[in-house]
């Protein structure tokens, strides 16, 4: 399995994560399914793919509990479990976008899918008004909305979420988490007892 080594300098920070979807929040202007389809992608790290076929029937969202979102990709299903917080979030946009239940979770403007151009456009313009300038004229600039997908795994890693539990949300292996992300898995700092290993592998001595 050939995968590519996602780079630690391309993924964003939390901290970056946050600022640059609450200048969308207050710029998306007449595509207002820019940013919570955005804030989906971010948070339950779907492909961006997967987020915009969401229907509004592939998300349970029971009202003061935790709530469920399948995605599908390559016609593979898998169910995501949602927070009481996100499931209200996503409650309060179907209401105030008047969507049913066949209806696209976060359409364009006319009910179709939402233009990859459109939030392509201002993702970048975000970029520009929030990320320093060394970042954001370097390399960054750019960069598809799938880094928030990216940037959202890392952090799940790191937080010390099991590589299996992290794997099944994400619809990908073990294994691709390790490969793409091999800094996830270091362990430079562990406190090895070596003795207490030697004794343990020790094979039994052979007689003479």
């Amino acid at each position: 399995m050939s995968v590519d080594v996602m780079d630690e300098e391309w993924l964003l920070s939390v901290e970056q994560v946050r600022s640059l979807l609450e200048w969308i929040r207050g710029h998306a202007g007449a595509d207002r399914s820019v940013y919570p389809f955005m804030l989906t992608v971010a948070e339950q790290a779907l492909r961006p793919g997967e987020a915009r076929a969401l229907r509004v029937r592939d998300v349970m969202l029971p009202e003061g509990d935790g709530g469920q979102l399948t995605a599908r990709h390559r016609g593979v299903a898998r169910e995501i479990p949602l927070q009481p917080r996100f499931v209200e979030f996503l409650r309060h946009w179907i209401d105030e976008a008047g969507l049913r239940e066949g209806d696209l979770l976060f359409p364009g403007r006319r009910g179709g899918p939402l233009s990859a151009s459109v939030y392509q456009q201002v993702w970048e313009q975000a970029q520009e008004a929030v990320l320093p300038r060394d970042e954001r004229y370097s390399w960054r600039l750019g960069e598809p909305i799938s880094i928030l997908r990216e940037s959202c795994l890392v952090e799940w890693l790191r937080m010390g979420i099991s590589s299996f539990a992290v794997a099944e949300l994400a619809g990908v292996t073990p294994d691709w988490l390790a490969l793409r992300y091999p800094y996830c898995f270091r362990r430079e700092d562990a406190d090895i007892d070596w003795d207490r290993l030697a004794k343990a592998m020790a094979l039994p001595e052979l007689k003479r």
